[in-house]
C-alpha cells in the first residue's frame, strides 16, 4: 500500500473530512499538523504552490486538497494510487 501523508490545521473541516474518508477506506495515513508551524506551512506553498490545507501526498507526491482526491476517487484512479487496485 502507499505512504499516505495528510497535513492538516487543528481547525480545518476539509482536513477532517479527508481523515474520514481514507479511514473509511482503511487507508492508513500519517497525520501532520501545521496549525503552528510556519516552517512547515512554508515547506508546504513552496512544495505545492498552494496555501490550502490539507495537502495530501501519495508516496511523496502531492495530489492536492481533499476535493482533489474526491475526483480522484470518483475517477477510480485514487484506488490505483493507493494500490488497492
Amino acid at each position: 500500500m502507499a505512504k499516505v501523508e495528510v497535513y492538516s490545521t487543528d481547525y480545518c473541516p476539509y482536513c477532517r473530512a479527508a481523515e474520514r474518508m481514507l479511514s473509511a477506506k482503511g487507508v492508513p495515513f500519517d497525520l501532520i499538523d501545521v496549525s503552528h508551524d510556519q516552517d512547515k506551512r512554508h515547506w508546504l506553498v513552496e512544495t505545492t504552490g498552494r496555501s490550502t490545507v490539507p495537502q495530501i501526498f501519495i508516496d511523496g507526491h502531492p495530489i492536492g486538497g481533499f476535493t482533489d482526491m474526491q475526483a480522484l476517487d470518483r475517477s477510480g484512479k485514487l484506488k490505483e494510487m493507493l494500490g488497492l487496485a
